[in-house]
């Protein structure tokens, strides 16, 4: 996945300090079906996800990362989830940490289609026959999936997985 000229340029400064960034995570739905793309980074099939730009709104980037990912425009219905992801280590040494944004969102328009560098593969597969995904992946698409109308987030640390 590209990094952002953003965080470029930050790391000119910070150097592999920790990052603390706001990232969006998109679970988009079509006659029981969910998009994913196979992720050009570590192979695994996955939710497509981003990260904000400055001043971008998070309904807005998660339109625009899926578009930018998978050809496909969707409209999102609902933050489904706010979520603190553990930190991680990139494989150029840079850490990070996400606050991830997971909004259910449904197809408009387009044809599935890998998009840009970031996707091996991008298709659409029903819920009962998911490939592996990697654990945080489910999680967010379990609490996108509930019948909960309001997000779902962490209250006591007891709640994470």
């Amino acid at each position: 996945m590209p990094t952002p000229d953003f965080i470029l340029e930050l790391r000119k400064s910070i150097g592999t300090a920790p990052l603390w960034l706001s990232g969006v995570t998109a679970v988009v739905l079509h006659e029981g079906r969910i998009l994913l793309n196979r992720r050009s980074d570590n192979g695994r099939w996955a939710l497509l996800h981003g990260i904000l730009e400055p001043g971008e709104q998070p309904g807005v980037a998660v339109v625009r990362e899926v578009f930018e990912e998978t050809g496909v425009t969707v409209s999102v219905e609902r933050l489904s989830s706010v979520f603190s992801l553990p930190p991680g280590v990139c494989a150029n040494g840079d850490r990070v940490q996400f606050l991830d944004l997971t909004f259910v969102c449904r197809l408009v328009g387009g044809e599935a289609r890998v998009n840009d560098d970031e996707s091996l593969a991008v298709a659409w597969f029903h819920l009962d026959t998911l490939p592996p995904m990697a654990e945080a992946d489910r999680f967010l698409l379990d609490k996108a999936l509930a019948a909960e109308a309001s997000p779902w987030f962490v209250t006591d640390p007891g709640d994470l997985p």
